[in-house]
C-alpha cells in the first residue's frame, strides 16, 4: 500500500536500491493464502444511494433480541458518566506517550486505573496496555517462563478457549503448553482436575513453570483456587488467576488465595460488548515479579516545587526500539479503555459493584429454577456464580431456532469446544444485573416452544413475581 507522501518515482528508487522489481516481492516471505487479497468492492455510487446501501446492511444487525450470551463478555449497565466523560477531547489520542512526564493527563488516566485495578485484584503490581483478555493470559504465561527460567505451562481446561488457542500462538516458538482436564463426573464435573494436576507436576524431567486457572471458569463454575494454588506452589511454579472482574465484588481476590499473578478481561467494567473489540486486558502480579511484567506503570511523586506528580516508571525500552530483547512488543496504549474501567468503578463503587455482581448471581439462580420447571437441567452440578451450561437436544439447531423467536439463547458449547463430546449438547447460558424476570420467561416459554414440553402458563407461574417483589424461581433457588 503506497504511503501518501511517496510519488511513484520515490518508490521505483527504493525498489531498486533493494534489488526488487514490485512492492509484491517483499512480502514473499509470507505463505499466500495469509497475504492481503484485493478489496471487492462494488463500483463507486451516489452518496444517496450508497446512503441507501448502508442503512440496509446495519439493519441486518438484531439489536431486538433477548441476550443470554455471556461466554467471557458480558452486558451490564454502564452509567451515563462513563461514556459522556469519554467523549471529552483530550481522551481522543490515547496513544503511547512517548514522552510521558509531558502528558500528565494521560499518566494520571493509567495510574487511576491501576491503583482501583490493583486494590480489586489483592496485588501490588498493575500494568497497563494489554490488547484483551486473551494476550493478557498469553502474557502472563510468559512471564512465569521468564521469572523459573523453565519452558513448560500448564493450562486448565476450563479456561476460555480463545485464550489457551492465543497462549499456543504464543508458545509457537518452542515454548510447551499442556491442558490440565476436567473432573469428568460428580459434584464437581467441569473443574480442574486436581489429581490430574498433580501428576503433570510432579514430572521431574518435564519442571511448570506456571499453572492457569479461571476463576470463574469458561462454564461460569467456582474453581478451588487455594487448593490450585497450593499445589502450583508446592512444584516451584508460578500460579496464574484468569479473572472476571466484576466477580471479585464478592468472590475472594486473588491476591488472597495466593496467586502471583492475574490477568483478565476488562470488558465488564464499562465497556460495552462490541464485536469483539477492542477490549481491555488486566495484567497484575505481586512485586517480586515486577521487572517481568510487560506493559507500563504509572506513579505518583512530587516536582521540585513539592507539587503532586505522575512519571512513567517503568516501561521496558525494548517494547518500542530492540523488539528482539523485548519481553513483550507491546506499544499501543489502551489507555481509552482503561479511563472507561476506572471511571466506571469510580462512579458505581465498591458496594455498587457487589450489587452488580450479586443481582447478577441472583437472576441467574432465578433462570436456573425457570429451566429446572421446564426439565431442563444443568450439565454440571458445581457452584457457580452467574453463568452456567444446560444440556439440551440438538443444541444448535435450539440455539438458531430461538434467535428466530428473538431469544439469544446463549453460546452452542459445540461450537468452541467441537472435540469435546461432554458438550455437544450443551447451551452455555448467562445473566446480569439487567436480565429481567420478564426476560426469562420470555426465554423459558420459547424454549418450551421450541422444545414442544411444558406450556407457558406453566412456565409463567415458575417465575412469577409476588407481592414482595421477589420472583418465585428466586426463592426456589435461594434454598
Amino acid at each position: 500500500m503506497p504511503y501518501g507522501p511517496h510519488t511513484a518515482p520515490d518508490r521505483e528508487r527504493m525498489l531498486t536500491a533493494l534489488g526488487l522489481s514490485s512492492v509484491d516481492e517483499l512480502f514473499l516471505d509470507i505463505p499466500e493464502a495469509l497475504r492481503a487479497s484485493p478489496l471487492r468492492l462494488p463500483d463507486p455510487e451516489p452518496e444517496l444511494e450508497l446512503a441507501t446501501r448502508l442503512r440496509g446492511l446495519a439493519a441486518r444487525n438484531r439489536v431486538d433480541l433477548v441476550s443470554f450470551l455471556g461466554a467471557g463478555v458480558y452486558r451490564h449497565y454502564t452509567p451515563a458518566a462513563v461514556d459522556q466523560m469519554l467523549l471529552r477531547g483530550e481522551w481522543y489520542t490515547a496513544y503511547t506517550p512517548y514522552q510521558p512526564e509531558v502528558s500528565q493527563g494521560t499518566l494520571q488516566s493509567i495510574y487511576e486505573y491501576e491503583s482501583l485495578i490493583a486494590e480489586l485484584v489483592g496485588l501490588e503490581i498493575v500494568s497497563a496496555s494489554h490488547y484483551d483478555g486473551a494476550a493478557a493470559t498469553a502474557e502472563a504465561a510468559l512471564m512465569t517462563c521468564r521469572a523459573t527460567r523453565r519452558e513448560r505451562v500448564l493450562v486448565s481446561h476450563a479456561v476460555h478457549p480463545h485464550y489457551r488457542e492465543t497462549m499456543r500462538t504464543y508458545f509457537g516458538s518452542g515454548l510447551q503448553l499442556d491442558e490440565i482436564p476436567l473432573v469428568a463426573e460428580g459434584p464437581y464435573a467441569g473443574t480442574t482436575d486436581l489429581d490430574a494436576l498433580e501428576r503433570l507436576l510432579g514430572d521431574p524431567e518435564r519442571p511448570v513453570a506456571g499453572v492457569l486457572a479461571a476463576q470463574p471458569n469458561f462454564y461460569g463454575l467456582l474453581e478451588s483456587m487455594s487448593a490450585i494454588g497450593a499445589l502450583t506452589h508446592a512444584a516451584g511454579a508460578l500460579f496464574v488467576a484468569v479473572v472476571e472482574p466484576v466477580s471479585l465484588a464478592v468472590l475472594e481476590p486473588p491476591g488472597v488465595y495466593g496467586a502471583d499473578i492475574a490477568s483478565g478481561e476488562g470488558q465488564p467494567l464499562g465497556i460495552a460488548p462490541q464485536y469483539g473489540g477492542p477490549y481491555l486486558g488486566i495484567l497484575a502480579c505481586t512485586e517480586p515479579l515486577v521487572r517481568q511484567i510487560p506493559g507500563r506503570l504509572v506513579g505518583m511523586t512530587t516536582d521540585v516545587r513539592g507539587q503532586r506528580a505522575f512519571v512513567m516508571t517503568m516501561r521496558a525500552r525494548e517494547q518500542d526500539i530492540r523488539r528482539d530483547k523485548a519481553a513483550s512488543n507491546i506499544c499501543t496504549n489502551q489507555a481509552l479503555l482503561a479511563l472507561a474501567a476506572s471511571i466506571y468503578l469510580a462512579t458505581i463503587g465498591p458496594h455498587g459493584l457487589r450489587d452488580v455482581a450479586a443481582n447478577g448471581a441472583a437472576r441467574a439462580s432465578e433462570l436456573e429454577a425457570a429451566l429446572a420447571a421446564l426439565g431442563i437441567e444443568r450439565l454440571h452440578a458445581a457452584p457457580y456464580l452467574n453463568e452456567f451450561a444446560i444440556r439440551v437436544p440438538d443444541a444448535r439447531a435450539v440455539h438458531r431456532r430461538l434467535l428466530d423467536r428473538g431469544i439469544l439463547g446463549g453460546l452452542v458449547l459445540a461450537d468452541v469446544e467441537p472435540t469435546d463430546p461432554s458438550v455437544a449438547d450443551a447451551l452455555l447460558v448467562c445473566a446480569t444485573e439487567i436480565t429481567t424476570s420478564a426476560d426469562i420467561a420470555r426465554f423459558a416459554t420459547a424454549l418450551a416452544d421450541v422444545l414442544g414440553g411444558r406450556s407457558p402458563v406453566t412456565i409463567e407461574a415458575a417465575v412469577a413475581i409476588d407481592g414482595s417483589g421477589v420472583s418465585t424461581a428466586g426463592r426456589m433457588a435461594g434454598r
